[in-house]
């Protein structure tokens, strides 16, 4: 992911001296429109903060817990932009984010090794503020962020883990809108997402093995974080 960015960065960097060889501006008009709509589509990789309180089961054991390994996920959603003034935008994007999570539980002593899978098929409501840089011919890079409320549509009752369905936070990314031969935007985008709310579900009254709680009780605190690049046709 720090190469991903670390090109991205580049792109942008490189775009002024690009944008001087070309004259002519595709979609003239397009960010004098007082609102218009788009969608996106991208990919993505969940995580979770997870911190263990060390607290042995009545049997002596210790569990720890964590996530080593990413998988990508797939985002798609659609843009509702409002004009501001020149320079800023603001934006809400109603995105699903289907995706799941390997959590690997480790027995401090025995090293036996317990995996579980949750999958979580996010709703994602974010409001972003944009601010954009001046354009440059076909070129024009941005940043943004904002705060968002998450709904948890692929939750599952009975796993080791369960998470609550509610989530909220902020986000920041950067990205550059390409303006296309056929009025339209392209403009690839990476964001931050960074949970706030605790999502632990502690009272696991969904098990029917009590032993099964051991693994619940090993943690004392779970938030979300998410990578998202994606691709916005507007």
């Amino acid at each position: 992911m720090k190469k991903i960015v670390y090109i991205i960065i580049s792109i942008l960097l490189a775009l002024p001296s690009f944008s001087q060889k070309r004259k002519v501006q595709h979609y003239p008009y397009a960010d004098h429109r007082l609102y218009h709509f788009g969608f996106h589509v991208g990919l993505h990789t969940q995580d979770l903060i997870l911190t263990n309180n060390g607290n042995p089961t009545p049997g002596g054991e210790t569990w720890f817990a964590e996530i080593p390994n990413y998988s990508p996920g797939f985002s798609v959603g659609v843009i509702g932009d409002l004009f501001l003034n020149p320079y800023m935008n603001l934006r809400l994007t109603p995105t699903i984010h289907f995706g799941d999570k390997t959590v690997y539980f480790k027995e401090l002593t025995s090293e036996e090794e317990i995996k579980t899978g949750i999958r979580s098929n996010y709703l994602s409501i974010p409001l972003d503020l944009k601010i954009s840089s001046m354009r440059l011919n076909n070129y024009r890079p941005y940043i943004i962020g904002g705060v968002y409320g998450a709904i948890d549509l692929g939750r599952k009752k009975g796993h080791h883990l369960l998470l609550k369905p509610i989530d909220y936070g902020f986000e920041f990314g950067f990205g550059c809108n390409i303006y296309m031969p056929f009025n339209y935007i392209l403009a690839p985008e990476i964001k931050f997402k960074f949970g706030l709310a605790d999502i632990l579900e502690k009272n696991r009254n969904d098990l029917n093995n009590e032993t099964d709680k051991i693994f619940t009780d090993a943690l004392s605190k779970a938030t979300t974080r998410m990578i998202i690049l994606t691709f916005h046709f507007e």
